[in-house]
Parts: structure tokens; sequence; C-alpha cells
């Protein structure tokens, strides 16, 4: 673990976002919990008697989906996304400082135009009542959502990390 890396868990910009944090964290438990049931539950069905659920396919992508997106928003509140520690540790603590903030910025408007773009999708179906081609018939709309959500969680704990980043260390002028 490098000098930067939090090592007591992420730091927090305020009681919201750990609360964000906590919703995110408990709705990912859940759906891992469900998403692991039903793997197991098919998996035993089909070797058992031969019977398979049919809709399991369908679900288990979606809340792959979602843990994904969740998972890599609570890793980027975390500070647990990949980088190149020896080259950024080797970096002054002022360009340092100045690359978390460009980083975080320009992730934040890619972020933003994410949750724009997919919402747009999303509503589109919802607008022409498309339904997936599946046994459950579910409305596109619904696991489209998945995907702005997504970028929304992602976008949050980037305000996050903006917030963190411009702040002035206790004890600084």
């Amino acid at each position: 673990m490098s000098a930067h890396s939090e090592s007591r868990g992420p730091v927090s910009a305020g009681p919201i976002f750990d609360l964000i944090a906590r919703l995110v964290q408990i709705a990912t438990g859940l759906v891992l919990v469900a998403l692991v049931m039903l793997v197991c539950g098919e998996a035993f069905l089909r070797g058992a008697v031969n019977y398979s659920l049919g809709f399991a396919e369908e679900l288990t992508g979606y809340f792959v989906v979602m843990l994904t997106f969740f998972g890599a928003a609570l890793a980027l509140r975390a500070g647990a996304l990949f980088q190149v520690d020896f080259l950024f540790d080797a970096l002054p603590a002022s360009t340092r400082a100045k690359l978390h903030i460009a980083f975080a910025a320009i992730a934040l408007f890619i972020c933003i135009i994410f949750v724009w773009k997919t919402a747009d999708v999303a509503m589109s179906s919802l607008e022409r009542g498309k339904f997936a081609p599946t046994v459950l018939r579910t409305p596109l709309w619904i696991p489209q959502l998945l995907m702005p959500t997504g970028f929304a969680m992602i976008a949050i704990f980037l305000v996050e990390k903006l917030l963190l980043a411009v702040r002035k260390p206790k004890g600084a002028a």
C-alpha cells in the first residue's frame, strides 16, 4: 500500500456521502446475495431435477451490471482503483493534488454525459413500450435504468473526491 492510500477506509466529505455509500453497500450486498441464491438454485434444480427457472439468466445479467457499476463507485470512493503508484508517488505533492482534481473533474464531466445519454435510452424504451424478448418480458427501461443510476453513483463519489481535493488540509495557511 502506498503512502497516499487510505488504510482506514474512505475519507468522507460529509454525512450525505456516508449515507449514500451505506445505501449503495446495502443494495450491493442484497443483490449479491440474491445473485448467489439464484445461481445456486438454478444449478441445483438443473442438476437434481433437470429443471430450469427460465428467468435466471436474465436476472443474473441485470444483477451483474448493477454490481459492476455500484462496485466501481464504492472502489472509487475507497481509493481502490488502479493507478501506477511508483510514478504517482514520485511526483511532488502539489502536482499529485492537481492531478487528483483534473482526474475527478474530467471523469465527472464524462459521467454526467453518460448519465444523460443512458437515461435517454431508458426513456426512449419507456416511451416506445419496449420489452425484453425473454421469459419475463421485462420492460426494457427497468434494466436500462441501471446504467444511468450506476454512472450517477460514480459521479456522486467523484464530486466527493473533488470536494476533498479542493479543501485545504488542516493546519494549512
